[in-house]
């Protein structure tokens, strides 16, 4: 196969969400070692304009929030006129919050939900025109944490489940148009996201509880060479790591496997972290709820309600 600008299946400019660093990052990168021409969306301009310094094909950065469609939109024009029309698009961007679904904030709550659900969706809507016209490719990131939603991370289990379903759906869709649609699942990946894993008592358990194959933790860029494999391929599901193809079958044993060790974790007296208000993960995430926030406190533990 020649460089991936050659190909038509490939074209030559690609769209990275939530590319300002982490696996949107490492994954703009490889595109770019493979002659795309890369636009970079997201919230932290200078970060994306760092990314975008070491790359070695022409790129634009965009400072976007994905739940701001006509925003968006007006981006996707200016990718188009810049660049050209994007025939690969990776909707990567993502947050995540860690705690108790009662004791949180409902704000922040519906904010994992608009960015990882309702942004996916925003990206595919206002760059599909351009996919149409390329035939090109649409990878939706989302996770294993679609295969058993774990206790304390409500909002980020129902947003993966759900972008996994809108993609399924929209791969249906698109197939007649010339489009083809990609889930990638990711699985312990190196980013900032998982810095307190340890501290995440469900997410530590599961962790423990896994093969010690699957508790490895792989590099952002490791992840985004498996990306671009797929991308290259045009591939229907992407597994981060390839291994994870295997769990497939298994996926109605898993939920009943994450709630007997939840119940084990969270046996005998109550669980204090089952009282502590939602905080969010990683660098990426609160530079998306500080912006939401300007000057704001992080939201406070409350009590929750009485059941």
């Amino acid at each position: 196969m020649g460089p991936m600008g050659q190909d038509r299946p490939f074209g030559r400019v690609a769209v990275v969400t939530g590319a300002a660093r982490g696996v949107g990052a490492a994954t703009a990168r490889r595109l770019a070692g493979c002659g795309l021409r890369v636009a970079l969306l997201g919230r932290e301009l200078e970060s994306l304009r760092q990314v975008a310094a070491g790359l070695p094909t022409e790129t634009c950065c965009f400072e976007v929030d994905v739940t701001d469609e006509p925003t968006l939109l007006g981006t996707a024009r200016a990718v188009r006129a810049r660049l050209g029309p994007a025939s690969v698009v990776v909707a990567n961007a993502g947050i995540a919050i860690a705690g108790s679904f009662a004791a949180s904030e409902t704000a922040l709550f519906n904010r994992v939900i608009e960015v990882n659900l309702i942004g996916s969706a925003n990206t595919a809507r206002v760059f599909l025109p351009q996919l149409v016209e390329t035939g090109g490719y649409f990878l939706q990131i989302a996770s294993t944490a679609s295969f058993g939603s774990a206790p304390l991370m409500s909002a980020y289990c129902a947003s993966k489940t759900g972008v996994e379903s809108f993609a399924q759906a929209l791969r249906t869709e698109l197939r007649p148009e010339g489009v083809d649609v990609g889930i990638a699942y990711l699985h312990w990946t190196g980013t900032d996201m998982i810095d307190a894993l340890d501290e995440h008592p469900v997410l530590r358990a599961l962790r423990s509880h896994q093969p010690a194959f699957a508790q490895r933790v792989y590099t952002s860029d490791r992840v985004a060479a498996w990306l671009t494999h797929g991308i290259r391929r045009r591939a229907t599901s992407v597994y981060a790591p390839p291994w994870l193809r295997l769990v497939q079958p298994l996926r109605p044993l898993l939920p009943l496997l994450v709630s007997g060790v939840a119940r084990r974790v969270f046996s005998g007296p109550p669980d204090d972290d089952l009282r502590l208000a939602a905080h969010v993960l990683g660098a990426g995430g609160r530079a998306d709820w500080d912006q939401e926030r300007p000057g704001a406190p992080p939201p406070p533990p409350v009590s929750p309600p009485q059941l």
